[in-house]
């Protein structure tokens, strides 16, 4: 067997070969890395940037991937408070994962493996693994080489598997590198990208460092220091930055971008401003604005047209849409994790994306679910009566997924208001469940329903634990993943939404479902299950008759939105809650080729040039 470094050369040399593809005489390009750091503060938008950096490399027609490393002991996200961490993020194959991936999925419209997203508590589990085997023959395993070894294996390895719908291995890879230069969590993954560099070559490896550009309002003058330190210390460390990426909040002058490149020891040209916007959809065209296609084009040897970038101009056309709207709808969120919004990056984004597909800004009134329970009422007055305030004066209500007792009650009143007032709602995963214990108690008359996760010994269990669930262990023991759920009723809105569809695939996270002995008590009320799993034992989709729209999912919809791809049934939210959605039903749920993606190549699909509806035309129409 080869050592771990022996194994590593031969992938390197493997990629600098020649690989035939299918088509006969067809070379393969080398793969090309970029890895994106961070300095002087975390949180500082390396995710955005690096989903930015791969949405301007795709318009250009390559295919790209992306890695986010955490430097984190956690194997995974999974068991994260959303207010240690934000969101928990869940892919295709169940993978539970840092936010970020979310940024990559919806910026660049590829499907990620939990592979794309390396911890430590990965890298250290499958080292001991190893060791635990023989396979290093009696060696003393070390942080170097065996840790760094390790950690450019999973790269190089995860770097060719395809996330395109077309299956073609991918071109690029852009890698995120967690946390912040200097952090003691981060120093293995800089040594191993520092070996890395050498051993990918200079034309096949790009480091971009962001870094914050501070202005004190006292005075209003750009700082370079801290980036100059940052940069300093990362080349300590053995990486150059070829691009620095400064953060700021008004854009850079040109005696502060001369004043980083001497300090720096790069060009005028490699100092990127990336300065506060009004919408994220502006940062990909700020970046090609600043002439990052041409450099990676040189720096890398890409092979590209340079005047293919016809996905681009989409963001363009996307990001002054949303600057134009001006008709407002708000949603009221009701969650027990709103004192911070990535707790529902995914949620936000997902009414986000539907909102600018109908020429809607939107408005979400974030209330604290246990701030519309009655005893709030009488600890915390104000906040009880701003609750309810917000509640009432919303076009909307969307009660997303969570875990834990804490707030339930405060959720199941606000969808006791919404049904009963009919007002538009969606509850998603927690959500959903609550609309059926709701129902059951003011509508079914079972005072004692309840989810067996809060009352184990309720005389309704009307929401029960999954079979499968093992209370033993917390990470990774829920149903994860891309699961199919069946539409069978012909007449249900959101089979309408899904364009007819028979199934659908989309991602759960969820260890309780709905109780399908009870389910005949429900529909003989009008409250019916229109959606349910392959073998009709779960319930998918509810939905409530003679109501605008009144629709429970127990998937997790907002984790396949796209900006210009949005979710059915967040789309169906804001469409209820601004009025239009029943205009919207009658032409056909039908929207404009400029609001979805085109292939590959630029075209647009057959059906998209049959039928090209403009939906904002459409709904402003006079019914």
């Amino acid at each position: 067997m080869l050592p771990v470094s022996g194994r590593i050369l031969r992938n390197f040399q493997r990629l600098r070969l020649t690989r035939c593809s299918r088509a006969q005489g067809e070379t393969k390009r080398q793969m090309k890395y970029i890895l994106v750091t961070g300095g002087v503060i975390s949180g500082i938008g390396k995710g955005i940037i690096a989903s930015s950096i791969g949405t301007i490399l795709k318009s250009c027609g390559l295919h790209v991937t992306s890695i986010k490393i955490d430097p984190y002991i956690n194997i995974d996200a999974g068991t994260f408070s959303p207010y240690e961490h934000g969101e928990v993020f869940v892919l295709d194959d169940g993978g539970e994962v840092d936010l970020d991936l979310g940024n990559y999925e919806r910026f660049l419209d590829i499907r990620l493996t939990r592979d794309n997203n390396i911890t430590t508590g990965k890298i250290y589990q499958s080292v001991i693994n190893k060791e635990r085997k023989g396979d290093y023959l009696g060696k003393t395993v070390q942080v170097v080489p065996h840790i760094t070894d390790a950690i450019q294996e999973w790269v190089v390895r995860q770097a060719l598997i395809p996330v395109d719908n077309d299956g073609v291995e991918p071109e690029v890879c852009v890698i995120e590198l967690g946390g912040t230069v200097g952090d003691i969590e981060s120093m293995p993954f800089i040594e191993a990208f520092r070996q890395f560099q050498f051993k990918a070559k200079r034309e096949n490896f790009c480091n971009i460092h962001v870094s914050l550009v501070p202005q004190p309002s006292t005075t209003g003058e750009q700082k370079t220091k801290p980036t100059q330190n940052s940069v300093r210390e990362l080349r300590g460390l053995g990486l150059s930055p070829d691009l620095i990426v400064c953060r700021c909040t008004t854009p850079m002058e040109k005696s502060v971008k001369e004043k980083i490149s001497m300090f720096c020891h790069v060009e005028p040209e490699q100092v990127i401003c990336v300065y506060d916007v009004c919408s994220l959809y502006r940062v990909p065209l700020l970046l090609e604005a600043e002439g990052v296609v041409g450099y990676f084009k040189e720096r890398l040897n890409l092979q590209f047209e340079a005047n293919s970038r016809r996905l681009l101009n989409k963001w363009k056309e996307m990001a002054d849409r949303y600057d134009r709207t001006l008709e407002t709808c708000s949603i009221a969120l009701v969650g027990k994790y709103t004192k911070l919004s990535d707790s529902y990056a995914s949620v936000i984004k997902a009414l986000e994306h539907a909102a600018l597909a109908i020429n809607q800004k939107l408005e979400v009134k974030y209330i604290d679910s246990a701030d519309l329970e009655p005893c709030r009422q009488l600890d915390e007055p104000v906040k009880y009566h701003e609750a309810w305030q917000n509640l009432c004066s919303a076009n909307g209500v969307l009660v997303p997924g969570g875990f834990g007792f804490r707030g339930t009650e405060g959720k199941i009143l606000a969808i006791a208001w919404a049904r009963r007032q009919k007002k538009p709602f969606l509850g998603v995963c927690l959500g959903m469940q609550l609309a059926v214990v709701e129902f059951a108690r003011n509508a079914l008359n079972w005072s004692d329903a309840n989810s067996t996760e809060f009352n184990p010994n309720t005389k309704y269990p009307v929401v029960i634990d999954m079979p499968e669930h093992n209370p033993g262990e917390m990470g990774g023991t829920m149903r994860l993943g891309k699961r199919k759920t069946i539409l069978k009723e012909k007449n249900s809105v959101l089979r309408r939404l899904y364009k007819d569809c028979d199934y659908i695939e989309e991602r759960h996270r969820h260890r309780y479902e709905v109780n399908p002995e009870m389910r005949s008590n429900f529909e003989e009320k009008g409250f019916r299950f229109v959606g349910q799993d392959v073998e009709g034992e779960r319930m998918e989709i509810i939905e409530l008759d003679e109501h605008p729209y009144f629709v429970g999912v127990q998937y997790h919809p907002e984790f396949t939105s796209r900006p210009m791809k949005p979710s059915p049934p967040y789309l169906g939210l804001m469409l209820a809650a601004s009025g239009k959605l029943q205009r919207y039903l009658e032409k056909g749920c039908r929207l404009s080729p400029r609001d979805t993606y085109s292939d590959q190549s630029g075209s647009s699909s057959p059906d998209s040039e049959i039928v090209d509806l403009k939906l904002s035309a459409i709904l402003t129409q006079e019914s």
